[in-house]
């Protein structure tokens, strides 16, 4: 029996650590507050550094010696979360936080292999309402704004 790397590890791994180091990098464009400290900063560093820190994680996991893997069936998912997750930016910069993540949370449950048109239909109104009265209402963070369109310019009452 021979012991190579698996390449699951290894491309996840890979992948993990080039999404910490640009997140890690975005994550220093965010403004500091008005009293100069990081404020608003801090978290998404905090999630940055999380994923690179598992990226090496993962990685060292996949140099260990085992037996050779020859399923590669999570592949085409783990490449199309990557997709996702670097279009999901995108359009948040474009549209805001809460068309991007009612957009980006059913495509994320479909690729994890959630086909009920109803939970994804749930998912893409809970999901965006759910993380912004955790993060931006509970947590005090200020959400990304879209450069087009901003659903939160039409939504909030002053």
């Amino acid at each position: 029996m021979s012991h190579t790397r698996p390449p699951a590890p290894l491309a996840v791994g890979a992948a993990l650590i080039l999404l910490g180091i640009g997140a890690t990098a975005a994550s220093f464009n965010i403004a500091l507050d008005q009293y100069g400290r990081w404020g608003a900063r801090v978290f998404p560093l905090a999630g940055s550094l999380s994923l690179l820190i598992l990226g090496v994680i993962e990685l060292r996991s996949g140099q260990a010696a085992r037996p050779e893997r020859k399923d590669s069936s999570s592949l085409p998912a783990i490449v199309a979360l990557l997709c996702l997750s670097v279009a999901y930016v995108w359009v948040m910069g474009r549209v805001g936080y809460l068309i991007s993540t009612g957009i980006a949370a059913p495509l994320a449950l479909w690729i994890f292999g959630i086909r009920n048109i109803w939970g994804l239909v749930v998912a893409a109104i809970l999901c965006p309402l759910i993380y912004h009265l955790v993060f931006f209402v509970a947590l005090g963070v200020f959400p990304p704004y879209g450069d087009w369109f901003d659903l939160l310019d039409v939504l909030q009452v002053n």
